[in-house]
């Protein structure tokens, strides 16, 4: 198959609907050549059954990036769909959760806090180490932010978490470098997802790109976003790594 992922093997995370950018970027990934493998967390059924409307069937794992013992299965199990002598090519890094608490910043407690930075920041770096091994020089590492720049309404300590994220890809860059490999982010605007449910006051944030979204903005449509996971993933950008690439409408260049 032709395409500008062809041959190359993606492992995606998050899954969890066809509205979400995970789903969109395996969908895109398949379509462009690549074979995809998923992992999925809690609700592995319904991952199943979603992995199902991709354009080709796609093997789920379960992981939890918070359990160690999944952690350090997990390249074991992505050989038995890959072949013991086949590299991973791409990893997509689409995880992220805060509890309730984390959406009050003046009341959020550490416990709150530190779940919401390990699963949506530190857990970057060990799904990437977890799978290091697999990985050769030329592959991608592509993860999922909401700019982090700036304080949005609502968002509060996921928005710290976001930020720890952007400074993790960084280092990460940083340190897997030599080895050729690319760590980057994409940046996307808000979408009515299941991650979006949980986000108290989530229709004030996302009110932000009806207003000031030069280009306009689809709350509905994770595509964009898709498209530009594949583009990182693929080999266009062969020296661009520590970087975060903006698909929100160009709400992020926006001045008052």
């Amino acid at each position: 198959m032709s395409g500008i992922l062809a041959g190359k093997r993606i492992l995606v995370t998050g899954v969890l609907t066809e509205a979400s950018i995970a789903f969109q970027a395996a969908k895109v990934a398949q379509n462009e050549g690549a074979e995809v493998i998923l992992t999925g967390f809690g609700r592995l059924s319904l991952v199943e059954r979603i992995a199902k409307r991709l354009p080709k069937p796609a093997p789920v794992i379960e992981l939890d990036v918070t359990n160690q013992e999944h952690l350090d299965g997990l390249a074991g199990k992505v050989r038995e769909h890959l072949g013991d002598d086949v590299p991973l090519d791409g990893i997509v890094h689409s995880i992220a959760f805060g509890p309730q608490g984390a959406f009050n910043f003046l009341e959020g407690t550490w416990e709150d806090v530190s779940t919401a930075v390990q699963v949506s920041a530190y857990s970057y770096k060990s799904l990437t180490m977890a799978l290091l091994p697999l990985m050769r020089e030329g592959a991608s590492v592509v993860g999922l932010t909401f700019d982090a720049q700036i304080a949005w309404p609502k968002y509060d300590w996921m928005g710290v978490a976001k930020a720890a994220l952007e400074s993790t890809n960084r280092y990460l860059a940083r340190d897997l470098g030599p080895q050729g490999i690319r760590c980057n982010l994409v940046s996307a605007g808000p979408l009515k997802s299941m991650a979006a449910k949980s986000i108290p006051g989530f229709e004030e944030l996302a009110d932000v790109w009806n207003h000031r979204a030069p280009i306009g903005w689809d709350l509905t449509d994770p595509e964009p976003a898709g498209r530009g996971v594949v583009g990182l993933l693929s080999d266009f950008f062969p020296r661009t790594t520590g970087e975060i690439v903006h698909v929100d409408g160009g709400v992020h260049m926006m001045g008052a």
